[in-house]
């Protein structure tokens, strides 16, 4: 048998395609270029196998190099999962957690839960990284994020999820558009509106298009928000309504005289906002705990959503 690749060679050959370029590779990892080229060739050279082809261009991974790629990040996670075990049940929720997070939930939602996480658990340290869906998703399952705050469901074999809370979404108008008179809406208020949301690739963007197809609203095409406070502002501009989430309303909306925030009276559209990680994580009780006190947080002082327990 030939000899085995080491971790680190492993961790070399994800980063090189993860960056497709060798001098951030050998930045990611924190080394120097010529020492990540020489284990790149030490790991082809125990495999019997070109994995790289590198040019002046650009980085190529070959397709046996593709292979082994996503059989090194299987076994990376391994390996972490192996330490997180070995720590696991020294120090509840102590030490580093990554989280990641949709631009559209985090930055509502963790101004809730931090000050008491502190409290509880000093020793925690919170890194916090916003990303789009499929870069979470991919985060998540390659080892870049141990955990999620992310709108459920999500179907894969090697990840696990709990709920925490359901979010209603509001219908957000101008201030002096018509439904800004009443107290609740109905489906039928709804009907040939012109209804802006998210552009493609956001989860509430997808969400919003069905309750368009439902409610028989017309979904803008020309003009989509990048992000939460560009519909809020193109609402109070007067060119549409929008669906936004409760904690973005108690936070944003709320404090702004142009627009007005309602809630559907029948079958009011919402949400679920959950947690995940890779199942075969030690720390998933620790998980479990911090789900606990996101829920007995948002019971206690955040009337706007429903914990699910």
């Amino acid at each position: 048998m030939g000899k085995l690749p080491s971790i680190r060679q492993l961790e070399y050959l994800v980063a090189i395609a993860d960056t497709q370029h060798f001098r951030r590779a050998a930045e990611k990892v924190g080394v120097s270029q010529p020492t990540l080229s020489a284990q790149l060739q030490a790991l082809e050279s125990h495999l019997g196998a070109r994995l790289v082809e590198r040019s002046r261009a650009r980085v190529i991974i070959t397709p046996v190099g593709t292979e082994i790629v996503s059989r090194a990040r299987a076994a990376l996670r391994e390996v972490q999962g192996i330490a997180d075990y070995a720590n696991h049940g020294k120090n509840l929720l102590g030490g580093a957690v990554r989280l990641g997070t949709l631009q559209s939930v985090g930055p509502y939602l963790l101004p809730h839960i931090l000050p008491e996480l502190h409290r509880k658990y000093p020793d925690l340290r919170l890194y916090v990284r916003e990303a789009s869906p499929r870069a979470l998703l991919g985060g998540i399952e390659d080892g870049t994020f141990d955990l999620l705050l992310f709108p459920l469901p999500v179907i894969a074999a090697d990840l696990g999820t709990v709920r925490l809370f359901r979010e209603p979404l509001w219908i957000v108008a101008p201030g002096e558009h018509p439904l800004a008179l009443k107290d609740n809406i109905e489906h039928s208020d709804i009907k040939g509106e012109t209804i802006l949301a998210l552009e493609e690739g956001n989860r509430l963007h997808d969400q919003v298009r069905d309750l368009c197809d439902d409610y028989e609203a017309n979904l803008s095409l020309d003009y989509e928000g990048t992000s939460l406070d560009t519909l809020r502002q193109m609402v109070g501009m007067g060119m549409g309504l929008s669906f936004l989430p409760s904690l973005y309303v108690r936070s944003e909306v709320a404090q702004d005289r142009q627009v007005v925030a309602r809630e559907m009276r029948t079958r009011p559209p919402s949400r679920t906002i959950g947690m995940v990680w890779r199942r075969h994580s030690g720390r998933q009780e620790e998980f479990l705990v911090l789900a606990t006190l996101i829920r007995r947080v948002l019971k206690s002082g955040v009337p706007e959503v429903t914990v699910l327990e």
